[in-house]
């Protein structure tokens, strides 16, 4: 008898070896028709899948998120058949899930248009209708060679060559169509009900830009028109918020080919990065970093030492000087254990928090730069506490109210904490890692968060916390993190005197809030629209007169907001006041004061706030106190 344990506690038992979908028949036929894949003992696997020895069983449904991946896993090979009919001489090379997605590489004589979507999205949904069995073969390395060159399909041939002789080769089939894969997929064609083809780019062979420009085919798929729905009007509402679109709409920075990867930042996009650097300089001295500074260009040697040079040199810029090799810094590290090492510290010294807004610069693939999102050039708000190990949980905990409070000011309540535990390749004994994994454990409990695991995400070095903020739109960013570093101080040399007179290492906590700094600015802007909250607003008030008459008045109105405090200009032209208003609130000012004789007269102004709101008339003393009162609350 084979006893079969379900995810409720309750067994069921058959005579002989069962298929996961027998199980799930036995169970009932509703479950049988929903059922997409099983998860055997942890593995995700078929339907079809055969068990032949005691297990525990969780039927996988559309209600699963792994049951939403099989459903893009299967449809991106839905692609590849539908284009194999269309195009029979276009070659499929590799097709994966990604975020809310899939996309499949082709090798095509001419590029698809989007006329060709059209086409392809169409023959998808005749296939599906089909409902045609997907079945899973086993096949010899060679043999699959063979199949695969008889298909023309040299890139399948390719990679299944690069596969180890004695590893069996997992073929699917639907249709006249197969592929390699080693799956799961869903047990038939007609599970593929609610997808939608988006787009097409270039994407090289393996990802090597001396290999030929293949045409990659994106597109998203749902378990519920719904679910695809909401989806699609996000991405709608992405494309208005635009970081780019807002910053050439509001002046703040631009980019251009002479410095790929590299912001140009103008006085209204400066000033906003003034206001989030300010903001937290404050912060941090409040939390008791001191700030420091660390040099942009440093000898290879120490990057050799911290083991950068030989896991990194790809994405390192680098330099010669009489004769000597440079780097220039892609990360703050080394050279802040560089400022620990530089005196003798004592015990009574840590934790010592050094804090350094640090510009970095990485070589990043041209085709993978985006406006502020990914760049070559960068600040962090990067920060090295150097503690003992008694320390890490007290530190860890400060940490993590010093994030939450910072994301709660900047208008981010709902924010996912995830822990990223030891990968198989990892530095230091299993004990020292349950020390580090089991600290972190204990901070998350003792701020009272919640949090989601990774298991094999954690650095090579030690684990680490994330934090994903959600935006206005659903849409999920992972800005700060908190990791554990055993290694680094040993590789530098970092020491302290104990109690004892011993020299011990510091635990180093690498931390940063924001991350990138211009990553975090895109993030902000698009969160908003455009339409910052007023303690981050570039310009917070533009004072507007009806006629000349009043131009001596409204600029005294603005010298006054100034001596407050408060960033405010004057609009004197010739132009009628509607236009004025109307290119104001354009440029998504926070307030619009307007003033004509009775404001004059009265020494008061006219109040517009953001969304075309009229607040009335008020004296200037009323408006100040209402400003000081929303910058107090960042509101």
């Amino acid at each position: 008898m084979i006893a079969i344990t379900l995810p409720d506690g309750s067994r069921r038992e058959f005579p002989e070896p069962v298929t996961v979908a027998e199980v799930a028949q036995s169970i009932g036929a509703g479950l049988a028709k929903a059922a997409l894949a099983g998860r055997v003992d942890g593995k995700l696997v078929d339907t079809s899948y055969r068990i032949e020895r005691d297990a525990d069983l969780a039927i996988v449904t559309d209600k699963d998120a792994d049951g939403v991946d099989v459903i893009r896993h299967s449809t991106a090979h839905l692609l590849a058949y539908a284009v194999k009919e269309l195009y029979p001489d276009a070659q499929v090379t590799i097709g994966p899930v990604i975020d809310n997605g899939f996309y499949y590489d082709f090798s095509y004589k001419r590029p698809f248009t989007p006329e060709d979507l059209v086409a392809i999205e169409k023959k998808m949904a005749e296939l599906a209708k089909k409902d045609e069995k997907v079945t899973r073969e086993v096949w010899s390395r060679d043999e699959a060679i063979k199949l695969f060159e008889s298909m023309g399909e040299k890139y399948k041939a390719e990679i299944i060559a690069s596969i180890p002789q004695d590893q069996e080769i997992g073929l699917y089939r639907e249709g006249s169509f197969v592929d390699l894969c080693r799956g799961p997929h869903v047990p038939s064609t007609g599970k593929l009900k609610v997808f939608k083809l988006m787009k097409v780019a270039g994407a090289y062979w393996r990802g090597d830009a001396k290999n030929e420009m293949l045409q990659r085919i994106y597109g998203t798929a749902w378990a519920k028109k719904e679910d695809q729905e909401a989806y699609l009007h996000m991405l709608e509402e992405a494309e208005k918020r635009d970081h780019r679109k807002l910053a050439k709409l509001l002046d703040l920075f631009h980019l251009q080919d002479e410095a790929p990867g590299m912001v140009f930042w103008h006085p209204k996009g400066w000033q906003l990065w003034q206001s989030v650097e300010q903001y937290m300089r404050a912060r941090l001295n409040e939390a008791g970093y001191r700030e420091i500074k660390t040099p942009q260009v440093m000898d290879r040697t120490l990057w050799e030492k911290s083991g950068h040079w030989e896991n990194y040199r790809e994405n390192m810029f680098t330099t010669e000087s009489e004769k000597r090799d440079y780097a220039i810094k892609p990360m703050n590290c080394p050279g802040h254990v560089q400022v620990f090492n530089h005196d003798l510290r004592s015990y009574r010294d840590l934790p010592l928090r050094l804090a350094e807004f640090g510009a970095c610069h990485r070589n990043e693939p041209s085709g993978a730069l985006h406006g502020l999102m990914r760049v070559r050039g960068f600040v962090q708000d990067d920060a090295h506490i150097f503690c003992t190990e008694g320390q890490i949980v007290s530190e860890s905990i400060a940490f993590n109210e010093l994030a939450l409070s910072v994301y709660q000011d900047f208008g981010f309540k709902d924010v996912a904490i995830k822990l990223s535990l030891r990968p198989e390749k990892r530095a230091g004994s299993d004990e020292v890692w349950d020390r580090a994994e089991e600290g972190l454990r204990t901070a998350l409990r003792a701020c009272g968060l919640e949090w989601e695991e990774l298991p094999g995400e954690g650095a090579f070095y030690g684990p680490k916390v994330e934090y994903h903020i959600k935006d206005a739109i659903g849409r999920s960013w992972q800005c700060g993190t908190l990791q554990l570093d055993f290694v680094l101080p040993e590789r530098l040399g970092a020491e302290y005197v104990a109690e004892d007179n011993s020299r011990k290492r510091p635990v180093m906590l690498h931390r940063a809030i924001l991350g990138s700094f211009e990553r975090f600015l895109g993030i902000l802007l698009e969160n908003h629209a455009g339409a910052l909250p007023l303690w981050l607003a570039p310009e917070q008030v533009a004072v507007l007169n009806i006629a000349d008459a009043q131009s001596e008045y409204a600029t005294s109105v603005v010298q006054t907001l100034k001596k407050q405090g408060f960033r405010a200009s004057a609009d004197l032209r010739n132009e009628k006041i509607t236009y004025k208003i109307r290119e104001h609130s354009l440029q998504k000012l926070p307030y619009i004061l307007v003033v004509g004789d009775k404001e004059r007269d009265t020494e008061q102004v006219a109040v517009r706030a953001r969304g075309n709101v009229d607040l009335g008339v008020m004296p200037v003393s009323a408006f100040v106190e209402r400003l000081s009162k929303e910058l107090q609350d960042k509101s």
